[in-house]
């Protein structure tokens, strides 16, 4: 790479890391923010992470979404296995500087398979929402006097950084909404469709794949095989096969998902069970049977049944 982080050239290889360290997010950010550390491997860190956001930078010029979808993390009684304390995990410039360089990786790979295997190459997409998915949203956004332009993720991009109320957590709110019109993004086999469909939306790349976590993706193990390392197996260019193989990764992480929202959800509502809490919130979306709130103490959109009649409702009010 180049000092304004133009990628020079790409090697794909068989290594051996010998680390230097092994940090946490929070001692690599520790050790970036201390000015008294020059070693070398704080100064590795600062350059790093200075090239990495000049990419990241190029990548919201190129029109890559900044959504809204916080990860809750709990603290959890060893015994009882209750939660003892619910907060949302904190994104760091170190996270973000690993996230932009395992996203250059990823780019990589996908080049390279496509090359390789025009007909039989497993990559990611993000298919670009239609109209009528991005409604909710349109309409929200036009109800508080904005109007959101969805033409290109690039357009909704800017529209979102614009998105600014009276309220703080209006800009925030309108991208946990943006989050949730979109499509999900999903593996296919590349002979299955056309190059303008390998597109992904929202990191507004025309190619994309799942390589760096093999530790918990099946595709990355599918992928470390196919940068020849090894002898791809038959099985893996038979395009039908690796096209229900995508299908059955798509199934599992779906299901992945839910049941990650279910765990957060159940969490959750045994965390407030026995905890009457008395804040500030933010209705979000009203239902037949109750509303969404979002809960700025906890930063997250917390679902909330009343079991009431809208008449009580307005009684409450």
């Amino acid at each position: 790479m180049t000092p304004e982080a133009e990628i020079i050239s790409t090697k794909y290889t068989k290594s051996i890391i010998k680390s230097s360290a092994a940090l946490s997010y929070v001692e690599a950010q520790a050790r970036m923010d201390d000015s008294r550390l020059v070693d070398p491997l704080t100064k590795d860190l600062r350059n790093m992470n200075a090239l990495a956001k000049i990419m990241r930078q190029r990548r919201i010029q190129r029109g890559a979404l900044t959504l809204a979808s916080a990860e809750v993390k709990f603290q959890i009684d060893t015994e009882t296995h209750d939660p003892l304390d619910i907060g949302m995990y904190q994104i760091r410039e170190a996270n973000q500087m690993v996230e932009e360089f395992m996203l250059a990786a990823n780019v990589s790979v996908a080049e390279k398979i496509l090359k390789e295997f025009p007909e039989c190459s497993l990559l990611r997409r993000h298919p670009t929402p239609t109209k009528e998915m991005l409604g909710p949203l349109l309409r929200t956004a036009a109800a508080a006097g904005l109007n959101l332009d969805v033409t290109s993720s690039k357009a909704l991009a800017d529209s979102l950084d614009r998105a600014v109320g009276d309220d703080p957590y209006f800009n925030k709110l309108i991208r946990i909404m943006a989050t949730r019109c979109m499509t999900q993004a999903v593996y296919f086999c590349s002979g299955e469709l056309s190059p303008p469909e390998f597109l992904h939306y929202g990191l507004a790349a025309p190619l994309y794949t799942h390589f760096t976590s093999p530790i918990r993706r099946y595709a990355g193990c599918l992928l470390h095989a196919s940068i020849g390392i090894y002898k791809l197996p038959t099985i893996f260019q038979d395009r039908p096969q690796l096209t229900s193989i995508a299908d059955n990764l798509n199934y599992r992480h779906r299901n992945a998902q839910m049941a990650s929202r279910g765990s957060v959800e159940l969490h959750t509502l045994i965390y407030f069970r026995n905890r009457p809490t008395d804040t500030e919130a933010r209705i979000v979306k009203m239902r037949s049977n109750g509303f969404i709130v979002f809960v700025p103490k906890y930063v997250f959109p917390y679902l909330t049944f009343l079991w009431i009649s809208l008449s009580s409702l307005s009684f409450l009010t």
